[in-house]
């Protein structure tokens, strides 16, 4: 499995919150749903409030 960079934000109570996070998946697509899912998780937030801009593989 790879790690991948994902950057992105999220709403939160007082506008949008920045986040980066490091995921290990076998590709981009995966790393994606990880993210949604994790950050989802651990603001209580749905796919709807996550905006995810950049997917970029960690250390090649």
């Amino acid at each position: 499995m790879s790690e991948y960079e994902v950057h992105g934000r999220f709403q939160s109570r007082d506008g949008w919150q920045r986040f980066e996070r490091t995921v290990e998946a076998p590709n981009e697509n995966v790393a994606k749903e990880r993210t949604y899912a994790t950050v989802g998780s651990q603001h209580a937030r749905n796919r709807r409030q996550i905006e995810i801009d950049e997917i970029a593989g960690a250390g090649a």
